[in-house]
């Protein structure tokens, strides 16, 4: 008996000695807590009964619980508008986006990898731009550029200003610019993923097949598609749950989702909208249990071998490398450069859509008010605002957005290594497994359902986190993580075991071996898991909505301003923020090398 003990308690000793097991079961442990306990919350808030709403006035009571939220959700007279509707647009909307986003990424990474078409590193570098800037920074721009006053209601944008064009309804509102737009934004995840594997594919699977004559739809089909499935499933997956989670882009293009109706029937329907929150949270399971499937069943296909390292570049022509290329420096320069300019030229203008300034070429047109004013009484049409400038409310919520975005890059992007390293090191285990998967799943969840469900858990009598920075960063963190872990985990993949253990021989602690082997030999992607949590963190705005007040950081704060009709405000509070996240990108680059498209481009 003792000896079995004894053998059972060096059994632990030696589990306990490598320090990866010790990170493995420190991190299940709080990520299981972290992950679930929401999700509890959340469940009951369905259930419950809260004072003042609809299941109140149903149930005759104050207190308590009953199904009334599931039964007037789903057999009211208001189902349709409340459920059907937002949960039919949400999945034509996820569904669109995915199928724009990988066209338009995979046709722009197959143009730059594989083809000999001019300009490349220019537009691989511009490319990213638009998921770099804000979400909802192309849903204005849409709007400032296709809206008109006789179609939409709202002041003219540039095309009924300066020609005169009015573009009909579903072109400015509604589904078609909110799948464009969310597309167009998500289209780097595709570029990215999928540029990775044009770009180290072996040129000889495809000048195999030519020197058999097959025909070349075929060896796309048979041969150069089933390379980049992978890359494409994976594209789906991060696609359809940001999309269904995006709240500011069908807010700003008039189309009701889940996430959107969420935000309108929170106060009256509290209970029915943590119902669409749990919607939500479902469709992020079963992203990631397709994800798991897909992994499991995936065929192995080596697009990497010993024996060639020449990529086959398909030639384009004299006219046509060039030709294409000017096509796309155009595309790009609208999705990229131009909103940034446009932001620009918005805080200038008196009115918004007054661009009198460019035909009539008089340049007292434009205005400094929006910037300068620093008093609140005399300057008409600023409701007591002060100028960006000297507006206390705007800098206090960007020190608050920097204090978010720096804590939640630095807990994530370590906690994210960790758990790389820790499951490339025991990747067969069930735990590891699991521990991997349980940290990706926020990700997978919908921003607003996962803002939803903290709400709820940190907003009781209990525990009151609203309106602080705490529940930001805890939020933000849990809800970046996967942004390390999976960029470390690729990245520990490819180091051969033998480097850490030579190190384990000469006697040097797990500690000196992370931070002086470890990190620097996989430095890049290293840090691009830093500094992916710390750009999106900038410009989010559906997970944090719900948690704090309007003016609490930039995001909520252009919210603000953008419902008090002062449009020159929230452009400069996205140039400022898109400002803020370029110069970032360009110094991390800079410094370390770190690049989202980093070997992509050439």
């Amino acid at each position: 008996m003792k000896k079995s003990t004894k053998i059972k308690l060096n059994k632990v000793k030696t589990y306990f000695s490598k320090p990866h097991n010790v990170i493995l079961l420190c991190m299940g442990i709080l990520l299981t807590i972290t992950t679930v306990a929401p999700i509890v919350a959340i469940i009951e808030d369905t259930f419950k009964i809260h004072p003042g709403t609809i299941d109140a006035y149903l149930s005759g009571k104050q207190s308590g619980y009953s199904f009334y939220n599931y039964i007037d959700l789903f057999t009211s007279p208001m189902a349709k508008a409340n459920l059907w509707t937002p949960l039919t647009n949400t999945v034509y909307l996820a569904i669109g986006t995915c199928i724009v986003s990988i066209l338009f990424g995979g046709i722009v990474a197959f143009l730059i990898t594989r083809t000999n078409m001019s300009w490349r590193k220019y537009i691989s570098s511009i490319f990213i731009f638009p998921y770099i800037m804000p979400q909802w920074t192309l849903a204005v721009v849409w709007q400032n550029v296709f809206n008109s006053n006789a179609v939409t209601g709202t002041s003219n944008g540039l095309l009924a200003s300066l020609f005169g064009i009015e573009m009909p309804l579903w072109w400015c509102k509604g589904l078609f610019p909110t799948i464009v737009v969310l597309g167009i934004h998500y289209a780097p995840f595709a570029y990215i993923l999928v540029g990775g594997i044009f770009k180290n594919m072996d040129a000889n699977l495809e000048e195999a097949a030519t020197i058999l004559d097959t025909p070349k739809h075929k060896i796309f089909t048979k041969i150069t598609l089933p390379m980049i499935k992978p890359a494409i499933l994976s594209t789906i997956l991060l696609v359809l749950g940001g999309a269904m989670g995006s709240y500011p882009v069908p807010h700003y293009l008039n189309l009701t989702t889940l996430s959107t109706k969420y935000v309108s029937m929170s106060d009256k329907y509290a209970g029915e909208a943590s119902i669409l929150a749990i919607i939500m949270m479902l469709f992020g399971v079963i992203i990631m249990f397709v994800n798991q499937r897909t992994l499991k069943s995936r065929k192995s296909y080596t697009t990497v071998t010993g024996k060639s390292g020449q990529i086959s570049k398909i030639n384009l022509g004299k006219i046509g490398k060039y030709a294409i290329a000017a096509m796309l420096v155009v595309i790009t320069f609208f999705t990229s450069i131009f909103p940034i300019v446009l932001f620009a030229f918005e805080t200038f203008l008196p009115n918004p859509g007054d661009y009198s300034f460019i035909y009539t070429g008089n340049l007292n047109n434009l205005t400094t008010k929006w910037w300068i004013t620093s008093e609140n009484l005399t300057e008409s049409g600023m409701y007591g605002q002060m100028g960006i400038l000297y507006n206390d409310t705007i800098w206090r919520a960007y020190r608050g957005t920097i204090l978010v975005a720096v804590s939640c890059c630095g807990i994530a992007g370590t906690i994210g290594t960790l758990i790389g390293y820790a499951v490339s090191k025991e990747r067969r285990s069930k735990w590891a497994n699991y521990v991997n998967s349980v940290a990706f799943l926020p990700y997978l969840m919908p921003s607003v359902a996962v803002g939803a469900a903290y709400f709820v858990l940190f907003s009781s009598e209990k525990i009151n986190l609203f309106n602080t920075y705490w529940i930001l960063i805890i939020v933000g963190t849990i809800k970046y993580i996967p942004f390390a872990s999976r960029s470390a985990l690729n990245s520990m993949l490819q180091l051969s075991n033998e480097i850490e253990e030579s190190a384990m021989i000469l006697g040097v602690p797990w500690s000196k071996r992370m931070t002086k082997i470890i990190i620097p030999i996989q430095k890049s992607s290293i840090i691009s898991g830093y500094l992916l949590p710390f750009m999106t963190c900038l410009r989010e705005l559906s997970l944090f909505m719900l948690l704090c007040t309007q003016g609490f950081i930039l995001a909520t704060t252009l919210d603000y301003f953008d419902e008090m009709g002062l449009y020159a405000f929230s452009s400069g509070i996205n140039l400022i923020l898109i400002i803020t996240i370029l110069i970032s990108n360009a110094l991390v680059n800079k410094i370390t090398g770190a690049s989202l498209d980093e070997g992509i481009g050439g």
